[in-house]
C-alpha cells in the first residue's frame, strides 16, 4: 500500500507533454514580453529629448520670436538654403567623378587615390574650416607670401557663406564617394563594354548607363552629407554663417532664453525630418548591390592619366593633406607656448566622456540587434527605429532637449529640499545621455550587421550542446559579434571625440574638452593655438577611416 502510494505521487508529480508545453509556451511569452518592454524603454528613453523640443511650443515666447522672426529666421534659412544647395551640388559632382575614374580607370596613383580620398572622414568640417581660413586670411601665409613676392593678393574673404559651403562641400564629399564608388564596382566592367559595342562613347555610357544606375546610391550619399550639413556648428561658426545650429546656441547663451532655443531647435527637426523622409526613399530604391567580378579598369592615353592623377591629386591636397601639414606646423610652432597641465585634463575629459559613452551605447545596441533578432516583427522594427533616430538630429538639439528635463528635475531636487543648488545640470551624466542618443546607431550598424552572420542552423546547434545561455553566448555568438562590437567602439569613441556642440553646451564651466578647446581659440581667430587640439582629433579619427577601409577590403 505504502509503495503503490509512493509510485502514485511520483508518477503525478512527474509533469506530462501538455505541461511542459504550456510551462515552454509561458516561458516563451514572458521572455517575449520583458523583451520588447526593454526594447520600449529604450526607444522612450532616445525620444525623450526629441519630444521635449517639440513641446517647447506650447510655451510662446512673444517677444523674443517678434526680433527672431524680423531679424533672424530670414537670413537663417537663407544660409541653409545655400549652404545645402552647395553641398549637394560641389560635393556630389566630386564625389561622383572621383568615385567613377578610380573605379573604371587606370592611372598613376589609382590605388593610392582609392582610399586616400576618404581620409578627410578623419578631419572634422570646423577643423578644415579654421585651418583654410588660417592660411588664405590677409595674415596668412599664402597672401603673406604672394605680398612678399610683390604680387598683390586679390583672394577674395572665404568668411561668408560662398566659403562655408565650399569647406563643407570638402569635407562631406566622402559620403557621395563611398557610397558611389561601391555602386560603380558592382556594376563591373561588362555593362560598360555593352554600352560601347552599341557605339557609345565612354562619356554616353556614364550619363546614359552608369549614372542612371548608381544615381539612388549617389543621392543617398547627398542625403547623408546634407544631414551633416544641417548638424554642423562649428564649421559655420568659424566663417561667421548664421544657421539653425548657431542661432540655437544664441538663443540659450545669448538671450537667455532655453525655450527660444528649443523652438528653434524644433523647426530644424522639421527640416531634417523631411531630408530623413528622402533618405529613406532612395535606400528602398537602392537594393543590394552585387560585384559581377569583372572589375578591370580601362586604360587611357597618357594625356588622360596625367588629368585624372592631378584631379584626384588637387582634390586630396586640398581636402585633406595641406591642412594636416598646416595643423602639424602650428602645432610644432606654438607646443611650447600652448603645452601645459591643462592639456592632460583636456584629453583626459575627452578620453573619459568617449569612453562612457562608448561602453554605454555598446551595451544598449546588442541588446537591441539581440532583441531584433529574436523578434523580427514590426513592432520590434518601429521600436528599433526610434532608439536610432538620434543620429539625424543635430547634437545643438539633442543638448537642448537633455538639458531642459534636467534643468526641471534639478528645480524640483532644490524645491523638496532635497539638495541646494543644481546638482545635475553641467555634469557628465548630461552630457552622457545626450551623446548616447546622438550615437546609438553608430554601434548599432557594425553590431546588427556581424550579428546576421550568424546562422539559425549555428544557434540550432549551439542549443544542442549546451543548456546554459550564458555558454552558447561565450562559445558561439560572441565569437561571431566580437569584430562587430570593436568596431562598434572605435567608430563610437572617434565619433564623441569629434563632437563639439553637445559638449560645449552641457558641459559645467571649466569642464573642456578637446573639441571645446577648438571652439575657444578659434573663436578668439587664434588658429595656431587651435592647432594641437585639432592634431590630436584627426589622428584619432583616421582609427574608423582605417576600420573602414578594412572592411571594404574584405567586402
Amino acid at each position: 500500500m505504502a509503495l503503490w502510494s509512493k509510485a502514485s505521487v511520483d508518477e503525478d508529480s512527474v509533469p506530462t507533454g501538455n505541461t511542459r508545453h504550456t510551462v515552454s509556451r509561458d516561458h516563451t511569452l514572458r521572455t517575449r514580453l520583458l523583451s520588447k518592454s526593454v526594447l520600449g524603454l529604450i526607444s522612450l528613453f532616445m525620444l525623450i529629448p526629441i519630444v521635449i523640443v517639440l513641446l517647447s511650443w506650447t510655451q510662446p515666447v512673444a517677444d523674443i520670436w517678434a526680433h527672431m522672426r524680423e531679424y533672424v529666421l530670414p537670413q537663417v534659412l537663407k544660409n541653409t538654403a545655400i549652404l545645402l544647395l552647395m553641398v549637394m551640388t560641389i560635393a556630389g559632382s566630386i564625389g561622383t567623378a572621383l568615385a567613377w575614374v578610380t573605379s573604371m580607370y587606370r592611372f598613376p596613383g589609382q590605388r593610392f587615390f582609392s582610399w586616400a580620398l576618404m581620409l578627410p572622414l578623419a578631419m572634422p568640417a570646423y577643423v578644415l574650416a579654421f585651418v583654410t581660413v588660417g592660411i588664405v586670411d590677409y595674415s596668412g601665409p599664402l597672401q603673406t607670401t604672394l605680398r612678399a613676392m610683390g604680387m598683390t593678393s586679390g583672394i577674395p574673404s572665404l568668411r561668408n557663406v560662398w566659403g562655408a559651403g565650399a569647406i563643407l562641400s570638402l569635407a562631406f564629399y566622402p559620403y557621395v564617394y563611398l557610397l558611389a564608388r561601391q555602386a560603380f564596382l558592382s556594376q563591373g566592367r561588362r555593362a560598360i563594354e555593352a554600352g560601347q559595342m552599341l557605339g557609345l562613347g565612354r562619356g554616353k555610357v556614364f550619363f546614359r548607363l552608369a549614372l542612371p544606375q548608381a544615381l539612388p546610391w549617389i543621392l543617398g550619399g547627398l542625403l547623408l552629407a546634407s544631414m551633416e550639413t544641417l548638424a554642423d556648428f562649428g564649421a559655420v561658426s568659424v566663417f561667421n554663417v548664421d544657421t539653425f545650429t548657431t542661432a540655437i546656441y544664441k538663443a540659450w547663451f545669448g538671450f537667455f532664453s532655453l525655450t527660444t532655443a528649443a523652438q528653434l531647435a524644433a523647426l530644424l527637426i522639421g527640416v531634417v525630418f523631411v531630408v530623413v523622409m528622402l533618405e529613406q526613399y532612395w535606400q528602398a530604391r537602392r537594393g543590394v548591390a552585387t560585384t559581377q567580378g569583372d572589375n578591370r579598369r580601362f586604360e587611357v592615353s597618357l594625356a588622360a592619366k596625367i588629368g585624372l592623377m592631378l584631379f584626384c591629386g588637387v582634390v586630396f591636397l586640398i581636402a585633406f593633406l595641406v591642412p594636416f601639414v598646416q595643423l602639424i606646423y602650428w602645432t610644432a610652432a606654438n607646443f611650447r607656448e600652448d603645452f601645459d597641465a591643462r592639456y592632460v585634463d583636456f584629453v583626459m575629459n575627452s578620453i573619459l566622456i568617449a569612453s562612457m559613452t562608448t561602453l554605454f551605447i555598446a551595451v544598449l545596441a546588442i541588446v537591441i540587434a539581440w532583441i531584433k533578432r529574436q523578434y523580427p516583427d514590426k513592432s520590434t522594427k518601429t521600436f528599433t527605429a526610434l532608439a536610432n533616430l538620434g543620429y539625424v538630429v543635430p547634437g545643438t538639439v539633442l543638448a537642448v532637449g537633455v538639458f531642459i528635463p534636467i534643468a526641471w528635475l534639478d528645480n524640483q531636487l532644490i524645491a523638496l529640499g532635497i539638495s541646494e543648488h543644481q546638482i545635475l545640470s553641467g555634469s557628465v551624466a548630461v552630457m552622457l545621455l545626450a551623446l548616447a542618443t546622438r550615437f546609438m546607431t553608430v554601434s548599432f550598424q557594425p553590431i546588427d550587421r556581424q550579428l546576421q552572420r550568424l546562422t539559425k542552423n549555428q544557434e540550432s546547434a549551439a542549443r544542442l550542446l549546451s543548456n546554459s545561455a550564458w555558454q552558447r553566448w561565450r562559445q558561439v555568438v560572441l565569437p561571431v559579434l566580437s569584430p562587430g562590437v570593436l568596431t562598434a567602439l572605435l567608430m563610437g569613441f572617434v565619433e564623441v571625440m569629434k563632437e563639439m556642440p553637445i559638449t560645449l553646451m552641457t558641459r559645467r564651466q571649466g569642464w573642456d574638452t578637446l573639441a571645446v578647446r577648438v571652439f575657444e581659440m578659434t573663436s578668439e581667430g587664434m588658429w595656431g593655438r587651435a592647432a594641437l587640439p585639432s592634431l590630436l582629433i584627426v589622428l584619432v579619427g583616421l582609427i574608423p577611416v582605417w576600420v573602414l577601409l578594412r572592411q571594404s577590403d574584405k567586402a
